[in-house]
């Protein structure tokens, strides 16, 4: 619960109309007494479906680090020849005595 205004309390776990409509004015979207309406009703529904976390059925299972059993899947590390000195300088826009000139930056 929270201390709003006035002090009443208002709960976290739903949305009033009134806070869909503070929602809408704190981002600049003009909302119709309709879609106030359906906006609040979505809003409610996706904190029930995020409150389903705090479930004991939730809590029971057991954690996993990834959704896919799999262990060490890299592949041999396989050494590759790489582009030769004269190929890479090739590409570069400037050159001087073997190396890429860059600009300053101070």
């Amino acid at each position: 619960m929270r201390k709003r205004e006035g002090g009443t309390m208002e709960s976290i776990k739903t949305v009033s109309k009134e806070r869909t409509e503070r929602l809408a004015w704190l981002s600049r979207i003009e909302l119709t007494p309709e879609e106030v309406e359906k906006f609040t009703d979505q809003l409610n529904r996706i904190l029930e479906f995020a409150g389903a976390l705090d479930s004991p059925e939730v809590n029971a299972a057991e954690p996993t680090f990834h959704v896919l059993d799999l262990v060490n899947t890299f592949r041999e590390d396989v050494e590759e020849g790489g582009l030769k000195r004269e190929e890479a300088l090739a590409t570069a826009p400037k050159v001087k005595d073997g190396f890429i000139v860059a600009p300053k930056i101070v």
